[in-house]
């Protein structure tokens, strides 16, 4: 097995270690016990196991940890401070964007994201249907998900 040594800034908690070169980073997060990333579909289709790197998201699953050497990530867990939840995170709690759960972590870091990118603007229905497109929910008919993304981008 062939290893590297790399640095890794994870929900502002800093790391070092020895990765497997194939590990994804998927899994060496889980292991790190970052639970919110979810195994969904393993080849990047579904989006249960999206973070951030550098604050774009990447479907974790794909990458491998040794490419996320020297950055910052984030994941659903980081995304709540001091016990409350991120505008994000409440917004989803509101709406009732939260069915099975399974793919929530994923969508809230997509939805994060494409706020940060757009925020300031008045998004169409569209725009946040396209922004989430590399995401899959099975179970609420995503109506509730663009709701959400839309309240919290009047917050």
């Amino acid at each position: 097995m062939q290893t590297m040594n790399i640095k890794l800034n994870i929900n502002t908690r800093k790391y070092e270690m020895d990765v497997d070169v194939r590990k994804s980073l998927m899994d060496l997060l889980r292991e790190l016990g970052y639970t919110s990333v979810k195994h969904g579909c393993g080849v990047g289709e579904c989006g249960a196991c999206t973070v951030l790197v550098d604050d774009i998201p990447i479907d974790s699953c794909l990458y491998l940890a040794v490419w996320a050497n020297n950055t910052a990530i984030r994941t659903t867990e980081g995304e709540c401070r001091d016990g409350k939840l991120s505008t994000v995170q409440n917004a989803y709690v509101e709406e009732g964007a939260v069915q099975c759960g399974f793919c929530t972590p994923g969508l809230i870091m997509t939805s994060t994201s494409f706020l940060e990118k757009n925020k300031g603007k008045d998004l169409s229905h569209e725009e946040i249907r396209i922004g989430h497109a590399g995401n899959l929910c099975r179970c609420t008919g995503y109506q509730t998900i663009i709701n959400a993304v839309e309240s919290a981008s009047k917050k």
